[in-house]
């Protein structure tokens, strides 16, 4: 297999990266990110705060005796199923171990959980060969369409 360091096309190369997922409520998306920010710009070539949120979907455990539930939720009882509503955020960050140890103090210290889910990959991502000025009819300000409606 050839090594992706010396991956070279047209269209741009990649980089070797590290991709965290985040499990977290939906509402807590805004706050991890502007946490990492003050660590890391979280760019993706010239834009910066980058990250992906997916869907709402649900998360669910069943806590064990000494558990923070079972400590500061009265009257639950320990391996009854709790069930709540999730999103994963993804973020990508250089492929250095300092820097991740940094990005991930961040993010479990603005984390609602004490033992948040989250999940670190050794990934490639790309990086295109920048031309704002292309003529290529599939970009947004070529396509008669333009950029998506914002969400917020």
């Amino acid at each position: 297999m050839a090594d992706l360091m010396e991956y070279r096309a047209r269209s741009g190369t990649l980089i070797p990266v590290f991709t965290i997922e985040v499990q977290t409520l939906p509402e807590d998306t805004d706050r991890l990110l502007d946490a990492v920010m003050k660590v890391h710009p979280l760019s993706f070539g010239r834009y910066q705060r980058n990250a992906s949120i997916s869907a709402v979907g649900r998360e669910t455990a069943q806590p064990e005796p000494g558990s923070t539930t079972t400590t500061h939720i009265g009257g639950f009882e320990a391996g009854s199923t709790e069930t709540y509503p999730m999103v994963e955020l993804k973020i990508s960050i250089e492929r250095d171990v300092s820097l991740l140890a940094t990005v991930m103090d961040a993010i479990i210290y603005a984390h609602h959980y004490e033992e948040p889910v989250i999940f670190v990959r050794e990934d490639w991502a790309s990086r295109a060969a920048y031309d704002p000025q292309s003529q290529n009819p599939n970009r947004w300000w070529n396509n008669r369409r333009g950029l998506p409606d914002r969400i917020d």
